[in-house]
């Protein structure tokens, strides 16, 4: 990954998640939380992110700003060969990512973004899709 800035280490509870999942799910998810980091820190109106577990799963909360909606990461053993960004399936957010990347990113039912184990992150794309997510109650304010 490019333009790397620091994050901190997860919390001990979010962490054991982590280190249940099989090595390359967590490489990838670990990736995928990095990016939501990097992305917020680029956000000047995002603030400080909320790293915490919802449903047992690594979650991602714009706590002080309350600017958008909880971005979740997982693995799951029913689908062994990938990992997912997941968003609340109340938002929009899976209707604006189809618009925009449609044939680039596995956009699954009105919540999931999809990634297989073996293939890079589409990481520009997804840097707009987790922006569009940590904005999305700001945005829909405007």
């Amino acid at each position: 990954m490019t333009n790397k800035t620091e994050t901190l280490p997860a919390p001990a509870d979010v962490q054991a998640v982590f280190e249940t999942y099989p090595l390359e799910a967590r490489k990838l998810l670990l990736a995928l939380r990095q990016l939501v980091f990097e992305t917020a820190a680029r956000l000047p109106d995002v603030g400080r992110i909320t790293e915490t577990l919802k449903w047992g799963e690594p979650a991602y909360l714009t706590t002080a700003s309350k600017s958008g909606t909880t971005i979740r990461l997982a693995w799951s053993s029913k689908r062994p060969d990938s990992v997912g960004l997941f968003v609340n399936c109340q938002t929009t957010l899976l209707k604006d990512w189809r618009w925009h990347y449609e044939d680039e990113l596995t956009l699954v039912g009105n919540r999931e973004i999809r990634f297989a184990l073996d293939k890079p992150l589409p990481e520009d794309a997804l840097r707009h899709c987790i922006a569009m997510a940590l904005t999305y109650h700001k945005r829909k304010a405007a």
